[in-house]
């Protein structure tokens, strides 16, 4: 079956966003672009590091060019977008692997959403043969979310992913782990609580 790549160049939104409570939260990145929109559901992780990435390759660009290339030091604080994610939010797929680029020619920040695939591989060897085969194959592969954006929409985008990110269950004091509104058993503590 032909690989259903859902491309924005540029995007007029791309942002990372989230449906749920704090502690039951699923993660999307969601394009649109005119009457298009796209939504791809991700793990938490996978946002902050994408955002974390994004950031430093922005960092790395300012630096090599000397800070020639059309991408700002730190996002824009005049009108951040804040709003909500785009309705319906439909999972086009559930997202396995992501990929960075900078075009220097276009200067434009590519980003690359692959749909999670299961691979069948009796050893290790089977299973990088079948990953890589996998990557390779430009017609044939898993759905994919394509989006090249501008040096201030990709400061935008990392921003706003780390604020939706940590705007979750606030940590724990001792242990680092989410604390839940029910209460938190800290395994630093061994599960101790003191009676009141």
């Amino acid at each position: 079956m032909p690989r259903q790549v859902f491309l924005y160049d540029p995007p007029d939104r791309f942002v990372a966003g989230t449906v749920g409570l704090p502690g039951r939260r699923t993660f999307f990145l969601q394009a649109s672009s005119g009457p298009r929109l796209t939504s791809v559901s991700l793990e938490k992780t996978q946002v902050a590091a994408l955002a974390e990435r994004m950031d430093e390759l922005l960092d790395e660009v300012v630096r090599r060019t000397g800070g020639n290339a059309p991408v700002p030091a730190v996002a824009s604080t005049e009108s951040p977008d804040t709003a909500p994610l785009d309705v319906p939010v439909e999972e086009e797929f559930r997202v396995g692997t992501m990929a960075l680029a900078w075009d220097g020619e276009e200067q434009r920040m590519i980003v690359e959403a692959q749909a999670l695939v299961e691979l069948d591989a009796d050893s290790e060897e089977d299973l990088a043969e079948a990953e890589e085969r996998l990557l390779q194959d430009e017609e044939n592969g898993p759905p994919m979310l394509r989006v090249r954006l501008s040096g201030s929409q990709a400061r935008a985008f990392a921003k706003r992913a780390l604020d939706v990110v940590n705007a979750g269950r606030p940590p724990c004091p001792l242990c680092s782990l989410p604390l839940d509104p029910e209460g938190h058993v800290c395994p630093r503590q061994n599960g101790y609580r003191r009676q009141a």
